[in-house]
């Protein structure tokens, strides 16, 4: 199977919310399924860290898409370029984003609706871009995954998508993230003040 997938939030060193989502969810997907190919497509030059193993095939496809004006020109015309010439089976958006001008059979994450909410915490351009284009993308995505239970009822009552078509895919953690010992549980109660780790033994 090819899947085409929108990595524009793959930046070194600049890595943000959904960018760890996309790291942590892409690194451990490509690792555990050689039998597909998949091909990450970057708005910018991508750092070699984020090609994870040999079964990635990394394209730069310009325009860097930072503006709403950009992120029509990359994913309606840029994008559907390089897909027809990849033919893949699936084109994955872990941003939320699709390409309404592509045929192909598209999933994206859409992670919240708080531009539906909150617009007025969004500079203009960006808040119209989103109110107009996610109800379209939900409507086009063959599957959407969310992050919550929340998100998952939010995205049926505001784009009146069929349950069904709607996964909850909770968010992961880091490998850093492991459980602590007794013995560190103990040291860092110990310098909470007022709490005996006594209490917790």
């Amino acid at each position: 199977m090819k899947i085409a997938v929108n990595t524009r939030l793959l930046l070194k060193n600049k890595l943000e919310g959904i960018g760890w989502f996309s790291y942590e969810t892409l690194r451990r997907i490509t690792k555990q399924h050689q039998e597909h190919q998949f091909y990450f497509m970057f708005d910018r030059q991508f750092d070699e860290s984020f090609i994870f193993s040999g079964n990635i095939t990394p394209v730069v496809i310009p325009p860097q898409a930072r503006h709403p004006l950009l992120y029509y020109l990359w994913f309606e015309k840029s994008i559907p370029r390089i897909l027809k010439k990849i033919q893949p089976d699936l084109f994955f958006s872990p941003d939320g984003y699709l390409s309404l001008s592509s045929p192909v059979k598209s999933m994206n994450v859409i992670h919240d609706l708080n531009f539906e909410h909150y617009p007025e915490d969004l500079p203009y351009p960006e808040r119209t871009f989103y109110r107009h284009y996610f109800p379209q993308y939900a409507r086009k995505a063959c599957r959407i995954a969310t992050v919550s239970e929340f998100s998952k009822r939010d995205i049926i009552n505001q784009y009146h998508v069929s349950p069904e078509k709607i996964d909850v895919v909770y968010n992961g953690a880091n490998d850093r993230y492991s459980p602590l010992s007794e013995s560190e549980k103990f040291l860092v109660r110990a310098n909470i003040p007022g709490v005996s780790p006594i209490l917790y033994l």
